[in-house]
């Protein structure tokens, strides 16, 4: 992680930005030597497959039979029926 002050920043901002861009790499701006901002890159967009797959990774063993439980007892509380929302 870089460190930069905030007159550096302001007076190369295309600069970090392109190399935050470019590289990957974390800024920290730094106003009278405190930490003020912290830069760091955009993830890229990911699908939302991608998102339950990494999510998957880091979950439990159990977590998964837990969330299929609560589901399958949420599900018997459901009415069939369709109600209009509006309707008083």
């Amino acid at each position: 992680m870089q460190k930069v002050s905030a007159t550096e920043f302001a007076r190369n901002l295309r600069k970090v930005l392109d190399r935050i861009g470019e590289t990957g790499e974390e800024y920290v701006v730094e106003r009278g030597k405190r930490p003020v901002v912290k830069l760091s890159p955009v993830p890229e967009g990911r699908t939302a497959k991608e998102v339950m797959a990494d999510l998957y990774r880091v979950l439990p063993d159990q977590a998964g039979d837990e969330w299929l439980e609560d589901a399958r007892r949420g599900q018997s509380c459901l009415d069939d029926e369709v109600r209009d929302p509006w309707a008083s």
